[in-house]
């Protein structure tokens, strides 16, 4: 599969949230009202576990919190853009964040998730697709620099 078949509209959203905390229970509110998890409880400690191991703020204004779970069937991205100001997340380049991509998955699949990850981080190196997903003004245009 291709990156682009993972992403959703419905998995977008503008972040109001100014704290990594805020960001990530956004997100992870976006994904359960869409059906997607079925234990929120387990898929947010799995992912606060995840930062106390290491930081997901990769660099670029851009962090990739992330949780495979037995209980979950299928991948999803929940992608989240802070326009208005970064966010502090403890990233590796001391950057605050912008863009936000939440990965769940199932827990048994791990060459497709490596596969997820490599396609994520090969398009956000470019520049220039950072700079159009800041400037998206709806969730479809977002999905759509994707496509």
């Amino acid at each position: 599969m291709e990156f682009a078949d993972y992403l959703d509209s419905r998995l977008v959203v503008f972040l109001e949230s100014t704290t990594q905390e805020g960001a990530i229970d956004e997100l992870i509110s976006l994904v359960e009202r869409e059906g997607k998890l079925p234990n929120r409880k387990m898929f947010q400690q799995a992912i606060w576990h995840r930062e106390q191991i290491i930081s997901t703020g990769i660099g670029m204004s851009i962090a990739i919190p992330h949780a495979k779970l037995s209980g979950l069937t299928n991948f999803f991205i929940a992608i989240g853009i802070q326009r208005t100001r970064g966010i502090e997340w403890n990233a590796l380049d001391g950057a605050p964040v912008r863009l936000v991509f939440l990965i769940g998955g199932p827990d048994d699949r791990q060459s497709e998730y490596l596969q997820i990850l490599s396609q994520l981080t090969t398009a956000i190196r470019d520049a220039d697709l950072r700079k159009e997903l800041l400037r998206a003004r709806s969730a479809e245009d977002v999905i759509a620099f994707f496509s």
